[in-house]
């Protein structure tokens, strides 16, 4: 069953009443659901026959904050160059008014061959968002959710092994979140006489975001 459009319909009469929303775009089918209700619905995808979805390709997580902006919001940015994180002309799945944290998961049949992308919005609390771990269905989700947790800060209970896996155990903050620092908030060196790693300020200077080409090349010097 490869039609998206067959898989959208016989998804909506199965699953609709745990469904907030559904969308088909980019011939994909994304749809929409309630932290509560995640894994009742994946467990439903993974094995009603119908659907056989056995496998989970990817689950990532995603900062909403500032989305759609033309430019990005630093200490210090320009309005000249290219426009990041927009796409003219096409509506966005997103509203501004949902929570800015959100986790997605991506998965395949390959029984069936058909894909379904699952968008589950987290309230913040605090800059705290937490959703079911998926790990009891899909085991490789493992590295997927700590690299959330490390990355965005997102809190996946019952994980048995939620840490850092990207980033040190000394490190501050989360660098994928959109109010993140670009030079982040400690550098580390490696001090040879306390034969430790040592944590200081951070000492790199802010920097504009502006686009720049320098050329050094004969073909651009000015004619004599």
């Amino acid at each position: 069953m490869a039609d998206v459009e067959t898989l959208s319909s016989h998804v909506n009469e199965r699953l609709g009443q745990f469904i907030q929303r559904s969308e088909l775009a980019f011939d994909e089918l994304t749809l929409e659901v309630a932290p509560e209700h995640l894994l009742q619905i994946c467990l439903m995808l993974r094995d009603d026959p119908l659907f056989d979805m056995k496998m989970l390709v990817d689950a990532c997580g995603v900062d909403y904050l500032h989305y759609g902006v033309s430019e990005w919001e630093t200490e210090s940015a320009t309005y000249q160059g290219f426009e990041r994180g927009v796409e003219r002309g096409i509506e966005s799945f997103h509203d501004s008014s949902r929570p800015r944290f959100a986790v997605v998961y991506h998965l395949l049949s390959l029984s069936q061959n058909h894909r379904v992308r699952i968008r589950v919005y987290l309230e913040d609390a605090q800059q705290h968002p937490k959703v079911p771990s998926v790990m009891s269905i899909w085991p490789s989700a493992n590295w997927y959710e700590r690299e959330a947790f490390d990355l965005f800060g997102i809190e996946f209970t019952s994980h048995p092994d939620l840490r850092r896996i990207l980033t040190d155990y000394g490190f501050i903050g989360h660098p994928f979140r959109k109010d993140f620092p670009l030079i982040g908030n400690v550098e580390a060196r490696y001090d040879a006489k306390a034969r430790r790693v040592i944590y200081e300020p951070v000492s790199i200077k802010p920097r504009i975001l502006e686009p720049k080409v320098i050329r050094r090349d004969n073909r651009y010097k000015a004619s004599e």
